[in-house]
């Protein structure tokens, strides 16, 4: 289905985006998997996929760079051509009080969660016009649609601004046969929550979270996640454009 196709994964190394990464490349996309920091992470990543029908190259880049990402995409096109497709799935999640929050830390999830993925598409779309269109899937959350989550009023935040990024180029982009949406998770079993998952001592935070969630099952898989995220950079796809789809299993639709 993506034969053919250049793939830039940002986050691609872990969670959701190695999971959308090795679907691509099991379908035959060439994927640039792009983590943070440590590019060992995104080897390993490509080792393990060495096998599959598209080819794995290991990047490392932080999103909130705008001069790193444009180094990035020079390299993935200098290595692969494209891209015909982004995924923006690097991000971080963490706690920022109101009254309580270094401005470190504020900026931090700024610049990464906001800027990283206005930086990529900025430097996605003019290649992706030069070669007659293209796919950019974002990341937005439950947390930009539900009722605030206290506690993480930035993160809240910068997933809801995601959501109004996409749908303003969205429609920016459409002309150019270039769609851009957004998939807006729930709960998902990443090592970002393993703790929270596994370890006994939060089993009542567990609990809170099952009876709460409508589907009654707490965390979703970042295969089930995945498999949306296919369908939206598939050619299936081409007449949603700007759109921000919630899979959160029914969270947000019990919480409005």
């Amino acid at each position: 289905m993506f034969e053919g196709k250049t793939a830039i994964v940002t986050g691609g190394s872990s969670g959701i985006g190695a999971a959308i990464a090795e679907l691509l490349v099991q379908h035959g996309a060439n994927v640039a998997i792009v983590a943070s920091s440590n590019i060992e992470k995104a080897r390993q990543m490509c080792r393990a996929l060495e096998h599959a029908a598209g080819r794995c190259a290991p990047f490392a880049a932080d999103v909130s760079c705008d001069e790193a990402i444009a180094r990035l995409f020079d390299e993935v096109e200098r290595d692969l051509q494209g891209p015909d497709i982004l995924v923006n799935a690097a991000g971080v999640f963490y706690a920022t009080p109101v009254g309580g929050t270094p401005a470190a830390d504020a900026q931090r999830l700024i610049d990464i969660n906001i800027k990283g993925t206005w930086n990529c598409i900025q430097h996605a779309a003019p290649r992706m016009k030069r070669r007659g269109g293209g796919k950019i899937l974002n990341f937005s959350s439950v947390a930009g649609f539900a009722a605030g989550v206290k506690g993480y009023a930035l993160y809240c935040a910068s997933k809801a601004a995601i959501s109004a990024i996409t749908r303003v180029a969205g429609a920016e982009l459409a002309p150019f046969k270039i769609n851009v949406n957004a998939l807006a998770p729930g709960n998902t079993a990443t090592p970002m929550n393993e703790a929270v998952r596994t370890n006994p001592a939060h089993a009542q935070a567990l609990e809170h979270f099952r009876q709460v969630t409508p589907s009654g099952v707490p965390f979703s898989q970042p295969d089930e996640i995945a498999a949306a995220a296919m369908f939206l950079l598939s050619p299936q796809a081409r007449a949603v454009h700007g759109a921000t789809w919630l899979i959160d299993e029914g969270i947000s639709a019990a919480a409005l």
